[in-house]
């Protein structure tokens, strides 16, 4: 018999690893990216997640992740703090939200902006195994590294045409959690409206 204080991470593992199934025939076989890859047309640049994971480690950049932050002005000790940054969530209620019509709505959002590199067609599945088994394996807490950690692809691209996109819709984060819950939701069926006169 499983001890009462193990359960629920293993109950919790269950489910995330159910939900990611699906994923075991159309993505590779590791589940945890190795690179972020930022995909443009033809352009693409690749930085490991083990820069990233050093980063938020020591709080110092390195390879193309220092050159990107040197550009854009960004301050490696803030990006760090972004990188440990966790979100207490519980892992049940978000899968089961996950797969509500808004939660759906959500990750076809998302999914545009995130993917798998080579696989863009199970963006949805991904993000969905990536956010519960990145609570899960993280003590009921998400963060960007267990997200990454937790990915089912060696490469998680990044559209960086969606992305900007989004970042000019959202110009708060009012905007932004606007953006993701207002969409052309049908949530009764043509069958249970009322009669029009």
């Amino acid at each position: 018999m499983i001890p009462l204080r193990t359960r629920q991470p293993l109950a919790a593992r269950l489910l995330a690893a159910s939900l990611g199934i699906g994923l075991g025939l159309s993505a590779p076989a590791a589940l945890a990216a190795e690179n972020v890859v930022f995909v443009s047309g033809a352009f693409r640049r690749s930085i490991p997640v083990s820069d990233l994971e050093h980063l938020a480690n020591t709080g110092q950049a390195r390879g193309l992740l220092s050159d990107v932050m040197r550009f854009g002005g960004q301050k490696p000790a803030e990006a760090a703090r972004l990188l440990n940054a966790s979100l207490n969530l519980p892992v049940v209620t978000v899968s089961r939200l996950l797969n509500t019509s808004i939660g759906e709505r959500i990750l076809e959002r998302l999914s545009a902006i995130v993917f798998p590199l080579n696989a863009r067609s199970v963006g949805m599945p991904a993000l969905r195994s990536a956010v519960v088994l990145g609570i899960a394996d993280n003590g009921g807490a998400l963060s960007a590294l267990s997200f990454l950690r937790s990915y089912p692809s060696q490469e998680l691209a990044v559209s960086l045409p969606a992305l900007l996109a989004l970042m000019q819709k959202a110009g708060s984060v009012a905007d932004l959690v606007r953006f993701f819950s207002e969409s052309p939701l049908d949530i009764r069926s043509d069958s249970a409206r009322p009669p029009t006169p």
